[in-house]
Order: C-alpha cells, then sequence, then structure tokens
C-alpha cells in the first residue's frame, strides 16, 4: 500500500471554493432544498441510519487518542496502520474543535426543529446567521457529523488512496442522511465538508510515517 501527501499549494483554491459554494447555497439553495425534503420525506426516519456515519468518529476520536496514549506508555509502537488510526482520532479532535468555534460564530437557525423548541425554517419560518448568539438553537453551521467524517476521510484520502471512491462515499451518504432528515442546509454540509477535508490534510503535513516506509 502507498500513499500520498496533501498538497499545500492549494489552499488558496479550495478556501474560494468553499467561499463560493456555500455562498451560492445559502443564497439560493438551502431554503427551496430543506422545504423540499420536508414536504417530500416528512422527517423520515430511513435518512438517520446516513446521518449516523458522521457520529462514529465525533463518539470515537477521543477515546482512540487516550486510548494510544496509553498504549504507548505501556509500550507499544504503531505500525502503518496505527499511524493512520491515530491521524485520524487527531484530525476529527481537531475538527470538532474548529466547528464548534464556527457555530458558535455563525449562528445559523435549524432547518427544523430539533432542540428546546429552537426556532428553525421549517417550523417557524426563521432563516438566518445570527452571530454569536450561542445556544443549541443556533449552531447548525458547519455540520458536525460532515465535519468530523470528513475529517477522518481527508486522513484516509491520502494513507489510502486505492479506496478513495469508498472515503468519498461516506461523506456522500452521511450528507444525504442530514440533509434528507433536515438535519441540516446543503451549505451546512458543504462547509464541514470542506472544514473536515482541511484538517485532515493538515494533520497529515505532521511528521507521520510513511505508509510505504512502516510495515502493516
Amino acid at each position: 500500500m502507498t500513499a500520498e501527501r496533501p498538497p499545500a499549494g492549494r489552499l488558496g483554491l479550495a478556501a474560494l471554493s468553499c467561499v463560493l459554494l456555500v455562498g451560492a447555497s445559502v443564497l439560493f439553495l438551502d431554503r427551496p432544498v430543506a422545504v423540499f425534503m420536508n414536504r417530500a420525506f416528512a422527517r423520515s426516519m430511513w435518512f438517520w441510519p446516513l446521518a449516523g456515519i458522521g457520529q462514529v468518529p465525533l463518539s470515537l476520536a477521543a477515546p482512540v487518542l487516550i486510548g494510544t496514549a496509553i498504549a504507548m506508555a505501556l509500550g507499544w509502537r504503531p505500525r502503518a496502520r496505527g499511524w493512520t488510526a491515530v491521524a485520524c482520532a487527531l484530525a476529527a479532535t481537531i475538527a470538532i474543535a474548529l466547528k464548534d468555534q464556527l457555530k458558535y460564530s455563525f449562528g445559523r437557525t435549524w432547518p427544523e426543529t430539533w432542540v428546546g423548541h429552537n426556532r428553525s425554517l421549517i417550523h417557524d419560518g426563521v432563516y438566518g446567521f445570527f452571530p454569536f448568539h450561542g445556544g443549541p438553537g443556533w449552531s447548525s453551521f458547519p455540520s458536525g457529523h460532515t465535519t468530523a467524517i470528513s475529517a477522518v476521510v481527508g486522513v484516509l484520502w491520502w494513507r489510502a488512496p486505492h479506496l478513495r471512491s469508498v472515503w468519498a462515499l461516506l461523506v456522500v451518504l452521511t450528507g444525504t442522511g442530514l440533509i434528507g432528515a433536515d438535519i441540516h442546509f446543503l451549505g451546512d454540509v458543504i462547509a464541514g465538508a470542506y472544514l473536515g477535508f482541511a484538517c485532515g490534510a493538515a494533520t497529515l503535513l505532521l511528521p507521520f510515517p510513511s505508509v510505504r516506509r512502516a510495515a502493516a
């Protein structure tokens, strides 16, 4: 198995494409897509297992890092796959911390009412950003589940490039579940995907052992 390293020189282009795509979604797509999903599927539970894919790194990132630290203190030394798991957990942890700060900074309302009778697009006709408002009812942007799974994918994309179609599918399925169940707007998912993938790629700029050099 061979690994590639993320190209650091494309950061500006990626940031520009993120701004353009998210901006277009917020202005033109988020509301009609959310309303359509509500009318077509009425919060169908079929989408929830797909959305739950993103919960896996949210739940496991910290335990993996803690477990790794304990194991290494006891003498275990990771090999190639072990280092890949560590990179995935570290990337997800960084991404989770960043998305929490961004949620607070942007203060976006949700497409549907989920927590504490929060005001939402579908239930109350409320749509917008309320920077630094705080509270769970104003934390839709960016999507945390998409951010977390994309951070893992941002590592695996380069550490296991022969399975890129699988890694991309994980992000697509997570986003489909979140949008289909009206848990998140399309723009939330796009932003989360960019943020998470960037965190994963940036994590690999740290001196992790190469897959080509390390034994499996």
